[in-house]
C-alpha cells in the first residue's frame, strides 16, 4: 500500500516522497513530501490534493498531517 502512495503521487505530481520514520514497522509508516513552487497557494493546492489522494488509497489511514511552507 505504501509503494502505491508513493509511485502514483510521484507520477501525478512533481514532487518528492520519502519514507522517513518506522521503516522497521509494517504497521505504520511515516511519508514526508516535498515541493517546491514560487507561489504558496500553489503549494496549498497541492498539499490537499494529495492528502485527498492518500485519503483515497487508504481510507481514514491518515492519523497526523502537518504542513510546512519554508520562504
Amino acid at each position: 500500500m505504501l509503494r502505491k502512495i508513493k509511485d502514483r503521487t510521484r507520477a501525478r505530481h512533481n514532487i518528492s516522497v520519502a519514507e522517513v520514520e518506522f521503516q522497521d514497522l509494517r504497521q505504520r509508516a511515516v511519508l514526508g513530501f516535498a515541493a517546491v513552487s514560487h507561489n504558496e497557494s500553489d503549494l496549498q493546492r497541492l498539499f490537499n490534493t494529495l492528502r485527498n489522494e492518500v485519503e483515497g488509497i487508504l481510507p481514514g489511514g491518515i492519523l497526523d498531517w502537518q504542513e510546512e511552507v519554508l520562504a
